[in-house]
């Protein structure tokens, strides 16, 4: 507040000179009424009066005086002249004398000059006036400024002017709307304007202000002394504040325009699995919602991108806030304000360095060569070929119970479908797994291959991987914590991609349904996924436990995939859990129920001859259990340290 009533200061003192300096001109059309008047009292005196002006002017005091005194004495009563000797003796020094005559002049006739006049001879006594002389000042200016009906914005300047003085903050902002009111394009308007906005605080529109008033007639020297006395550097810092608070702003609009459009693709979808005819045939670009999703999920992946300079800035501009507010208090607790302000610096560096930090993956599992199940290679094959899409290249096999497909290659290879194609088969699932339903499962799979799901998604996959990064960093460094706000942005947006790349592959999972129930019947999809979907809750049953066992009895594992689940009631207790449990949002896969449904609207033509078990396709199935038990049994052991 000092700070602001020294620039105000400074203001004031400024524009006086050059204020009073262009108010002196006068109204010659004033001035022919006044000595019309004057011909009426004293018509000699008329010639003699023009010429003191005249010196009034020039600042010749003396002879102004002299000659008014001359002409006073045959027109005592006349206001103008009355008032114009009193202004001349004060200047002249003889101050008791002016003032008596300019109060005469005020009784006469309280005009705005009259009282303007003697307002302003309180003023010119400098610091040696008193704050009596000062309010007086005030009231007759103000009166004068209200009286006033002429094109003279110097009345309500004074007024400010005083104002200012006196610290009346009121009559300095009423005197202010009163110039930029009857006077806007003045100088004195927008030089008060400044004085106020000061006060204000408001640093940018002071320095607006100051600017105009250079551009009406206040000298460059003054405009750039006010300046460089703090509001320039104050605006400056203002403007970029409010330029960055407007950054954030639409950097907070566009997370909820991705939230409310991840929203309406979700309804969309639903709405579109429900009535497009289940039996059309889908490629991989000539369904458009498909397109606007993954056009949906690259602006959200790269808008995490966009993101992170802007959190950056609000995590070094919330400890820098803090520690300002502490500095205005005028109390810095310095242990807070340093873990504050090395949390900051710490999140910004993870926040970068998560973006440069690699990720090594590794394909799960070995590679099934082909003289190992020959068979099963051949059915791979046949599938490929019933569902109308390139075959995998290699298959791997994993101790679980996953079934999956992904490409390995560039970008460019991928684009172009010339990708090293991979099937995942997790060998839990193989027991009592039949054929024709596994051809279903895995016409699935090659459904995502047919609609080049498996071609994109690069910018999901590197999202994910980075928000993981970032959110690990932060935990490893304490800053995982409530008031850091880059971790309050990893929750929500890892909460609005996961919906959106979520709700992408809920999308993807029905279309690949019906590509698998369409090639091999709704029946042995179902039959398929309800197996997996069973396997999956037996084999971690019997791994529990046959871990837990073989721990306490201190003996390798037997081999899982020989062994049943302990309880047959909680299995399919589970297992329909599984099947019935409601679609959310969080889904990457639509309820097994939902699946099925839709999946039941398909037709399927094919006729196919009841087949054998997947195991049948095997040469060896003693030797891969075997081996795939021996590793849950490995990994078993790095984990309880035995």
């Amino acid at each position: 507040m000092r700070t602001r009533y020294y620039l105000t200061s400074i203001l004031i003192l400024f524009l006086a000179p050059a204020q009073f300096a262009q108010s002196t001109e006068r109204d010659m059309a004033k001035e022919a009424l006044i000595w019309q008047k004057l011909q009426s009292i004293a018509p000699r005196s008329v010639e003699t009066f023009k010429e003191a002006t005249d010196a009034l002017d020039k600042g010749d005091y003396e002879k102004a005086a002299r000659l008014y005194e001359e002409v006073y004495k045959k027109a005592p009563d006349f206001d103008p002249l009355v008032r114009r000797l009193g202004g001349s003796l004060i200047e002249m020094g003889r101050r008791q004398e002016g003032l008596a005559l300019l109060e005469k002049a005020v009784k006469m006739n309280r005009s705005p000059e009259n009282l303007m006049s003697l307002a302003r001879s309180f003023t010119l006594d400098g610091e040696r006036s008193s704050r009596q002389d000062l309010e007086r000042a005030l009231t007759l200016a103000k009166e004068g400024a209200r009286a006033n009906t002429g094109d003279d914005e110097g009345y309500w300047f004074v007024v400010a002017q005083l104002s200012l003085d006196l610290e009346r903050q009121e009559d300095l902002r009423e005197a202010t709307r009163m110039l930029v009111k009857l006077y806007p394009d003045t100088l004195a308007a927008h030089y008060c304007s400044a004085v106020v906005a000061i006060q204000d605080g408001d640093w940018i529109k002071a320095e607006d202000e100051i600017k105009k008033a250079q551009s009406l007639g206040l000298p460059a020297e003054i405009a750039n002394n006010i300046l460089a006395a703090g509001v320039h550097t104050r605006a400056t810092v203002w403007r970029y504040t409010y330029y960055s608070l407007c950054l954030v702003a639409a950097w907070a609009v566009g997370l909820v325009l991705l939230f409310v459009l991840g929203k309406v693709f979700s309804k969309t979808t639903l709405q579109w699995i429900e009535t497009a005819d289940p039996n059309a045939e889908v490629g991989g670009n000539d369904l458009p919602m498909r397109k606007y999703y993954r056009w949906l999920m690259n602006v959200a992946g790269v808008y995490y991108y966009i993101s992170i300079p802007v959190v950056a800035f609000l995590v070094l501009a919330t400890a820098a806030s803090i520690t300002y507010g502490f500095f205005i208090a005028g109390r810095i607790p310095i242990k807070l304000v340093l873990i504050l302000v090395f949390g900051a610096l710490v999140t910004v560096y993870a926040m970068i360095r998560s973006l440069f930090i690699k990720i090594e993956s590794e394909d799960p599992g070995r590679t099934l060569r082909e003289d190992e199940a020959p068979e099963l290679w051949a059915l791979v094959r046949e599938v490929a070929q019933t569902v109308s899409t390139r075959p995998v290249d290699e298959i791997r096999v994993t101790p679980g119970t996953d079934m999956a497909v992904y490409e390995r290659g560039s970008f460019k290879e991928r684009m172009q479908d010339r990708a090293h194609r991979i099937l995942i088969l997790g060998v839990g699932t193989l027991n009592g797994f039949n054929q024709n339903a596994f051809r279903a499962v895995l016409a699935h799979e090659y459904g995502h291959f047919r609609h080049r799901d498996t071609a994109g998604g690069d910018v999901a996959i590197r999202v994910n991987n980075d928000i993981v990064k970032f959110a690990v960093a932060m935990i490893e460094s304490g800053q995982a914590v409530w008031w850091n706000v880059a971790f309050h942005f990893l929750r929500v947006y890892h909460f609005l991609f996961r919906r959106i790349s979520h709700g992408a592959t809920r999308l993807q999972e029905v279309l690949a349904d019906r590509v698998a129930a369409r090639k091999y019947s709704p029946q042995a999809f179902e039959e398929g996924l309800t197996h997996i979907i069973r396997r999956q809750v037996e084999f971690e049953d019997i791994t529990y436990w046959e871990i837990t066992n073989a721990n306490k009895a201190q003996r390798a594992v037997q081999n899982l995939y020989e062994l049943k689940a302990s309880e047959e009631k909680r299995t399919e207790e589970k297992l329909k859990e599984a099947i019935n449990c409601p679609t959310s949002e969080d889904d990457t896969h639509p309820s097994p129920v939902e699946r099925f449904r839709f999946a039941r609207r398909v037709t399927c033509n094919n006729e196919f001859a009841p087949a054998g078990m997947v195991w049948d396709l095997f040469t060896n199935r003693s030797a891969l259990t075997d081996e795939m038990s021996s590793l849950i049994n490995k990994q078993a052991k790095a984990v309880s340290g035995g």
